[in-house]
């Protein structure tokens, strides 16, 4: 078995960068830790932070190949953010027209949850701690 430490990222790939960018940074919270042009790809990457921890490499590229997206597809399902008040987070989405899914409660732990998306379509859960 591997001696696993944690997850050190998430690679996500953007069809508009400086619209996940701004997703990203200005309504979800994370920090930029750094933001590289690769002028031999055309691309730029973009490593994120939220509370100090890096977590996630937003890349672009020319022309992305578009994701088809199902639930039981596999791959990646979606991410999920842990948060203090649900009501709180779903209202500020809302108050920035983003359309969140009602929230439910986990039948196993009787904990808050909810979706919405991010610009492409990245199902992002809020799930209350």
């Amino acid at each position: 078995m591997l001696t696993l430490n944690k997850i050190h990222h998430i690679a996500i790939i953007c069809s508009d960068y400086q619209k996940s960018k701004q997703f990203y940074t200005e309504i979800l919270g994370f920090e930029v830790v750094q933001e590289v042009y690769r002028k031999e790809r055309d691309s730029y990457k973009l490593d994120l932070a939220l509370q100090n921890y890096y977590c996630i490499e937003l890349f672009s590229f020319p022309k992305p190949a578009k994701r088809i997206s199902r639930p039981e597809a596999s791959g990646l399902r979606h991410i999920a953010f842990a948060v203090g008040n649900i009501e709180n987070e779903v209202e500020k989405l809302k108050q920035l027209e983003i359309k969140v899914e009602p929230i439910r409660v986990d039948e196993y732990t009787q904990k808050k949850f909810t979706f919405f998306e991010d610009p492409d379509g990245l199902p992002i859960e809020l799930y209350e701690e």
